[in-house]
């Protein structure tokens, strides 16, 4: 029995088939699905997308937004100018022997001039990221910033009606479901009821917030994923590029060897129109993964032998359509990745439908005045480090054959001024989470700790060690705040170390974590030209991958922010241009064009 059966196919009485030809079809309409289709569109092809969801905007609409582009004209128009052999020997000390010299240069060379195209071209802007560092600073080539940058805040109203095809922030993270920028907007939100020009602007964008949720039935003021999506679905719409959304493609067409097109139906009501899609240049596979494939995760991770011992922020609609697709028209799945997954430590989060929801940690644990623990009540890492490593420590230290738990731990301090997980900051009750036991409280650390099941003794011992150096901004045991990437997510207001506290004023809390992710890094082999490769190493005429349908070009390993949108909008640009017949372009930059409007150079 195929473990990993293919898109159900549309069936039943009321089924009508539509045919139509175009020139390129992309299945999937996140960023990297997306921004091939706007090239494409450029370029001056037909381009037809196809989303399974009834919404626009995949993992990326939930996402931070933010793009790993090393040398991108916003850095370089700050001054901060680096050879290419910079982030190349970056590359190669993070990935080691997954490190692929066509790939990578194929993302420094033609990174830079994808943002360039976008910015002159279509209705996409950036802010910069000139202060965000790599994740790992140690490493020959790491950079201090320079190397990211995220889409504009956009103004919804300009896309029309269309904004009600657009994917809502995640509500787990976005309070009254309104988007808050990294930087700034951040900051402000965390010091609203300690600052008063903090206050003023919270509560400016939260009385906006209202007004426009009376008037259109939802926030304008786009940031993040949500702002890049909306961006590049505007432009798509100006290009006339057609999206059929609640349209899940089924199967792919093969003629005389070529990849010429997809069967995708659209389900409404009680009947079915099934699409029959040809197209003259190709196919492009963007459909995010296999965080929802069961059979897939419990091949590839380890901690997860049935599938459902992991759990992933990505939307449920992202189940591997686009991989299975490309393995029935021959592609190959990479399997030797070093993590098949971009790993995050999520909690469950109760719902009234009964199905928790996964809410991933970024934000708080480099704050300072938080540990996690496990249940032995022993610390495991540094966890003001990225997600992904923070994760990758738990799952090392967690004894085969165990559940892959651990808990957060913070005082009442911390949980009104960060917020703890799903639980927000001050204003914001605790009663509800603290009913429901998805927030666990204890008046002292040996209280705590029984009510959530840690080793009671292990946890004293554990806070009074770090309790005791935290006092002088130290943590010898794990090295917080030691790195600069730990020194900007921590608070930059906190003195002597942005990331160390002590733990001391009851009451105290926990939120269990999981093993979770944000999305996947195995996919389909591809060339530089995000073409998929078959067993052979052989392109597919027609086929290409690109953002998680494509394996990661990093092998697995996480070396900085943004190394999923970078690849996936810069991949798209390369496919585009090659389905086109285009040469990519080998300009250098003219750096003197006046800055797009609406771009902004401040986070």
């Amino acid at each position: 029995m195929n473990p990993h059966p293919g898109p159900i196919a549309p069936s039943g009485a009321a089924r009508q088939n539509a045919r139509r030809t175009c020139d390129l079809v992309v299945i999937g309409s996140g960023a990297g699905g997306l921004a091939t289709a706007v090239t494409a569109a450029l370029l001056g092809l037909e381009v037809v997308v196809v989303e399974k969801d009834a919404k626009i905007g995949g993992t990326t609409a939930w996402s931070g937004g933010w793009m790993w582009i090393p040398r991108n004209p916003l850095a370089v128009e700050a001054g901060i100018v680096e050879d290419i052999e910079a982030p190349r020997t970056y590359l190669k000390a993070e990935l080691g022997n997954a490190y692929d010299e066509a790939l990578a240069t194929m993302l420094l060379e033609q990174g830079p001039r994808m943002v360039d195209f976008f910015r002159r071209n279509t209705s996409l802007a950036f802010v910069h990221g000139n202060a965000v560092p790599d994740f790992h600073d140690t490493s020959p080539g790491a950079a201090k910033g320079g190397r990211s940058l995220c889409a504009a805040p956009f103004d919804g109203r300009l896309l029309g009606a269309r904004i009600c095809d657009l994917r809502a922030p995640l509500d787990l993270i976005s309070p009254f479901g309104m988007g808050i920028a990294s930087g700034r907007d951040m900051l402000h939100f965390l010091e609203a009821t300690r600052n008063a020009s903090s206050f003023t602007h919270a509560a400016g964008r939260i009385l906006r917030h209202f007004i426009d949720v009376a008037r259109h039935g939802r926030g304008m003021k786009l940031v993040n994923g949500n702002a890049l999506i909306a961006r590049l679905l505007k432009s798509a719409d100006d290009l006339g590029v057609t999206i059929l959304t609640s349209c899940p493609a089924s199967e792919v067409l093969v003629e005389e060897g070529h990849v010429a097109g997809i069967v995708a139906g659209i389900i409404a009501g009680s009947g079915e129109t099934v699409h029959e899609i040809h197209a003259r240049r190709g196919v492009v596979l963007a459909s995010g993964g296999f965080p929802h494939d069961l059979a897939r995760k419990a091949a590839l991770f380890p901690h997860a032998p049935t599938g459902r011992e992991h759990w992933s922020a990505a939307p449920q609609t992202n189940s591997g359509d686009g991989i299975r697709l490309g393995e029935a028209a021959g592609g190959c799945l990479r399997t030797d990745l070093s993590d098949a997954g971009a790993w995050a430590p999520v909690s469950l989060v109760p719902q009234a439908s009964g199905t928790p929801a996964s809410y991933p940690h970024l934000v708080e644990r480099a704050k300072p005045g938080l540990i996690m623990v496990r249940a032995d009540g022993r610390r495991f890492t540094n966890e003001a480090d990225s997600y992904h490593d923070v994760m990758r420590a738990l799952l090392a230290a967690t004894p085969p054959g165990a559940p892959v738990e651990a808990w957060m731990i913070c005082d009442h301090s911390f949980q009104r001024h960060y917020g703890l997980g799903r639980t927000r900051p001050r204003p914001f009750p605790l009663r509800p989470w603290l009913a429901n036991g998805y927030l666990k409280r204890g008046n002292s650390f040996a209280e705590l700790a029984r009510a959530c099941g840690i080793d009671a003794d292990g946890l004293e011992q554990t806070l009074a060690d770090y309790n005791r150096a935290a006092a002088r901004g130290e943590d010898p045991a794990f090295g917080r705040g030691s790195s600069l990437y730990n020194r900007v997510q921590g608070d930059a207001a906190h003195r002597p170390n942005p990331c160390v506290a002590p733990i001391a004023r009851g009451p105290f809390y926990a939120v269990k974590v999981v093993a979770g992710s944000l999305g996947t890094f195995a996919g389909l082999a591809t060339d530089a030209h995000a073409r998929v490769l078959d067993g052979s190493g052989s392109p597919i005429a027609g086929l290409y991958a690109v953002g998680n349908d494509m394996s990661s070009m990093m092998g697995g390993r996480y070396p900085a922010g943004g190394i999923t949108l970078g690849p996936a909008m810069t991949f798209g640009f390369v496919a585009a241009h090659h389905a086109s017949g285009t040469p990519l372009p080998s300009d250098t930059i003219d750096r003197g064009q006046p800055r797009p409007p609406g771009e902004s150079h401040a986070l």
